[in-house]
């Protein structure tokens, strides 16, 4: 199984601000939310993470060595990184919503994301057949396997919901991926 887990909370998620590639470390409540996580997910054979400090710190708690593999990065916002949500013009998040190929200054597209992750997906096809893979990314990523899973466009990005140190669980059969849970929240 693949098990995708987002880190815990940031100072810039509390205060609703787009996070992307910016490299923060958990607050105090991401710290409580991720110690909760190991005891939701038992004995996995492996763990990868993306490589923000938010997320290998959310991947130390399963106690086993971390892989890094840059595809399970957030999407880069560009000059949108940093910037609180409700800020952001509507101009721009309905060209966002609507067209895969938009990309803020500087900034990665949803298509391009999509590409990265479904080719991190494939990887890990096999193993995750046999044994239990989590990986610990963020929203934006975890959205983007779930489309690989359903096998649907990566658009369904938009509609979607990943909380903060929450679980996302998909099977990988013979016939294919399924997704088999999304955005369980261990530490509520």
């Amino acid at each position: 199984m693949l098990i995708l887990v987002r880190h815990g909370r940031t100072e810039a998620n509390a205060s609703v601000r787009l996070q992307g590639r910016l490299d923060l470390p958990l607050d105090d409540v991401g710290i409580r939310q991720v110690t909760a996580l190991a005891g939701a997910v038992s004995s996995p054979a492996r763990v990868i993470s993306s490589p923000a400090w938010r997320a290998r710190q959310t991947a130390e708690v399963f106690g086993l060595p971390v892989d890094i593999d840059d595809r399970w990065q957030e999407m880069s916002y560009g000059a949108l990184e940093g910037c609180a949500i409700a800020d952001i013009q509507a101009a721009t998040w309905s060209r966002w919503m609507t067209d895969l190929d938009y990309a803020p200054e500087g900034g990665e597209t949803l298509r391009d994301l999509g590409t990265r992750v479904r080719s991190a997906c494939e990887e890990l096809v096999d193993a995750a057949r046999h044994d239990d893979i989590v990986v610990v990314t963020h929203a934006t990523p975890i959205k983007a396997a779930m489309a690989w899973a359903l096998g649907v466009d990566v658009s369904i990005t938009w509609r979607s919901f990943v909380d903060q140190a929450s679980i996302t669980r998909i099977i990988v059969r013979d016939r294919g991926p399924a997704l088999a849970s999304f955005n369980s929240v261990p530490w509520t």
